[in-house]
């Protein structure tokens, strides 16, 4: 043992023996069954974007295998001889982590870790682990734990391999519960406390929605695909870095909502929300059904799209199925497509730029290009909802006649007794118009002064 100058045992590390604190990075396979179900998607293709999703969770992807298959195999998720052949895969690139392109049943999980003793997930497994790397709020924690929950306790009969009855001793032989059954009932205890605390964040949410509603702001809600460029279009459109934005998959989690000026004296709420992505799991979209509910409430929507993404149609769809899930589908749209200032260089590396299509708009929220167009389209879009009105009300509806002409395009009359309102506005609003408006006419046909007040 190395000793210091006074004798003493030395304690300092020699640089063979220092403890390497960072995890290894592992090595992911993955591995894919094209069944020709699903439209627009072939599996190498499908492969590419699961690759990113491997990348993003933090794992080194060495290799990728699909089979072309009437039917996904209900044992092996792959075909046996395949599945066997993953084992050679292993020998040659040394893979301690194998992905499948889709959700795997428990059978099929258990024997395909049996065979290659390696740990085994699937594509859903893997966007929850992404999510809970990424999950920076409480209530993003909450929700990425509850989805976890969901996905887990289906699956609990691969998670343990003993079925030991709890206790021991006297008293407690014969029938019982099996560690099995405790673990279920504790996750589903804990999935029942998760879900009374997400709809605490839900009713948080709608109270601070109600709020919104009374000042009567417009609300625009961003959606679309994962790394579509949401939240660099709403720091641009913000003017300041309001939203994580980054060149990863999931990089926002949580909704960010900024009030963004649209036109001359037209402000919006622009909220943006957790992107979408292919195969997305069920339960993330239960699970973060609070947050997504900021879509159902917004006027209208703001989908981006990537337009230098050759599967932008396939993107599109998949929002849209994600969008009707939650009773959104319908709601009046803008598309942007995004990024286009790397429409040139696809065009020059010959592939087919994304087509011009009415109601859109071509913008680049890296360099700013379209921007007033954006807000121009956006300010048009709002107004096209908004209904014609021309009332009077009394002196008194002061505080409601000055967020009248700056929520709404209207013409203001001023006579002796009231002020005549014409003009468009939203429909929220037109509502308390109309409404001071008929207790005014009460008023003068039953020949009362003026109130001094009008709430």
């Amino acid at each position: 043992m190395p000793v210091d100058s006074a004798g003493y045992p030395s304690l300092a590390m020699s640089p063979r023996n220092m403890i390497e604190l960072v995890p290894p990075v592992e090595k992911a396979f993955l591995v894919a069954v094209d069944t020709g179900d699903d439209s627009g998607w072939t599996a190498s293709e499908s492969l590419g974007e699961l690759a990113a999703l491997a990348t993003t969770a933090g794992a080194e992807v060495v290799g990728a295998e699909w089979q072309n298959r009437r039917h996904v195999d209900p044992n092996w998720y792959i075909g046996k001889g395949k599945a066997e052949d993953l084992v050679a895969a292993k020998s040659e690139t040394g893979f301690g982590l194998l992905v499948a392109d889709d959700e795997l049943s428990p059978a099929q999980q258990k024997a395909l870790e049996s065979l290659l003793n390696v740990k085994v997930i699937d594509r859903s497994r893997l966007i929850l682990d992404i999510f809970a790397q990424h999950a920076q709020t409480h209530e993003g924690r909450l929700q990425v734990e509850l989805a976890q929950l969901e996905y887990q306790l289906p699956r609990l009969t691969r998670l343990w391999t003993h079925l030991s009855r709890t206790g021991g001793g006297i008293g407690t032989r014969g029938p019982g519960e099996s560690q099995l059954e405790t673990d279920r009932r504790i996750i589903r205890e804990r999935i029942k406390k998760m879900k009374e605390r997400v709809d605490q964040v839900r009713h948080q949410r709608a109270t601070a929605a109600r709020s919104r509603d009374r000042r009567l702001f417009a609300t625009v809600g961003i959606v679309g695909y994962t790394n579509a460029g949401k939240s660099t279009l709403l720091n641009t459109l913000v003017g300041s870095e309001v939203a994580r934005a980054e060149d990863k998959l999931f990089a926002t989690l949580d909704p960010t909502s900024r009030m963004v000026k649209l036109g001359e004296g037209q402000t919006a709420i622009v909220t943006d929300t957790v992107g979408f992505i292919h195969k997305l799991p069920h339960q993330l979209v239960d699970a973060f059904r609070a947050t997504l509910e900021e879509v159902n409430r917004a006027d209208v929507l703001l989908e981006v799209v990537d337009a230098a993404d050759p599967h932008r149609v396939e993107h599109r769809a998949t929002v849209q199925a994600v969008l009707e899930e939650l009773g959104a589908g319908d709601k009046p749209r803008l598309v942007a497509y995004n990024k286009a200032d790397l429409l040139e260089g696809a065009a020059r590396n010959g592939e087919t730029p994304a087509p011009i299509v009415a109601g859109a708009v071509f913008v680049s929220g890296l360099t700013g290009y379209g921007m007033e167009s954006l807000r121009a389209e956006l300010s048009a879009l709002l107004a096209s909802l908004w209904v014609g009105i021309d009332v009077r009300v009394p002196y008194a509806a002061g505080e409601l006649l000055a967020r009248v002409r700056e929520r709404g395009t209207v013409e203001v009359d001023y006579g002796e007794r009231d002020v005549r309102v014409r003009g468009r506005m939203a429909p929220s609003l037109a509502s308390e118009l109309k409404a001071v408006a008929g207790r005014w006419g009460e008023t003068l046909r039953d020949g009362h002064a003026a109130p001094t007040e009008v709430r």
